[in-house]
């Protein structure tokens, strides 16, 4: 009889920190943790109910993300973001993304691109679900999958960095007002033109879909400093 080979374990520790990860990044997008903020671990911890431990490497997966940053002896400070900032970020997404659809468009087949099509609608499901994790994920699935077909993995490298720096602002209030699930239908309405192979319209649709993302960014941030919220922080 052959002898089975032990299966690895996750620890409690691991799990826990990956679940103190996942409402750290919720309370990001709610904008319960405020950019600029130092926030250390054992208040944060405190906040949880769990040691500083896992919040600590908590955040320094959170760090490599570009999320928050260390500060030495204090904790970690949530990442600032200017107008300016999400400008140039929207301008280099642009340089690279729309032209990239376009040449995806005319080279990859129907089923590449239909293989897309459950990320997109994804999308969509979670902005109706008002899951703003979930919808980041899908999102972000989608567009590096789809830059993908174009061969060059440093390009979707150099994309995925860009949208960890530029992660959306304010999405809970806007995912109240609706806006969200319009956003999310772009996707589904990117996938059918690049279907019919009009790399131009395709090209159009990607241009107009950042264009939008950058505005709800603009509208999140006001409504964030207009409200100031106070940090409720939770786990799941």
């Amino acid at each position: 009889m052959t002898e089975s080979k032990p299966r690895p374990l996750i620890s409690v520790q691991e799990r826990l920190r990956d679940q103190v990860a996942h409402a750290l990044r919720a309370a990001l997008i709610s904008g319960e943790l405020r950019p600029g903020v130092v926030y250390s671990a054992p208040a944060l911890a405190a906040d949880f109910g769990v040691s500083a431990t896992p919040v600590r490497e908590a955040m320094l997966d959170l760090a490599r993300e570009g999320l928050v940053e260390a500060v030495r002896n204090k904790g970690f400070r949530v990442t600032e973001m200017t107008e300016r900032d999400l400008d140039d970020y929207t301008e280099i997404r642009a340089l690279i993304e729309v032209p990239t659809v376009g040449r995806v468009t005319r080279t990859a087949t129907a089923e590449q691109l239909e293989a897309l099509r459950p990320d997109a609608e994804a999308i969509v499901a979670a902005a109706r679900a008002h899951d703003l994790i979930g919808y980041l994920e899908a999102d972000r699935q989608f567009h590096l999958s789809l830059l993908a077909l174009a061969g060059n993995a440093r390009l979707v490298e150099v994309v995925g960095d860009l949208r960890k720096r530029s992660r959306l602002y304010g999405l809970t209030r806007l995912d109240q007002r609706g806006e969200l699930v319009s956003s999310a239908e772009e996707h589904l309405e990117l996938l059918d033109l690049m279907l019919t192979g009009d790399a131009e319209a395709a090209e159009s649709c990607m241009a107009r879909h950042l264009g939008h993302i950058r505005s709800l960014w603009a509208e999140g941030r006001e409504e964030e400093a207009a409200e100031k919220p106070a940090l409720r922080l939770g786990m799941r």
